[in-house]
């Protein structure tokens, strides 16, 4: 028996954002991908998404002062 990490009330919400939005994302910030923090493609909190290297993940963590905050990461081999 295996424990889905991603119910954890501890782990934040992780999604894959679609190309178009990643392209929103770079042109936002003014940045390429690979400036991205990293985050490995077999960390548990990714491994449901099918994430490959090269995707970025969207972290939603809830913050007391600023409510939901997005962060982003790139996905690496190792």
């Amino acid at each position: 028996m295996t424990a889905d990490i991603s119910k954890h009330i501890l782990v934040p919400k992780h999604t894959k954002v679609s190309d178009s939005e990643k392209e929103k994302i770079c042109g936002t910030y003014n940045i390429v991908p690979t400036q991205l923090p990293k985050i490995f493609k077999e960390d548990p909190a990714i491994s449901k998404l099918s994430a490959k290297a090269g995707d970025i993940i969207k972290i939603e963590r809830q913050s007391k002062t600023a409510g939901i905050v997005p962060f982003y990461r790139v996905v690496i081999d190792e």
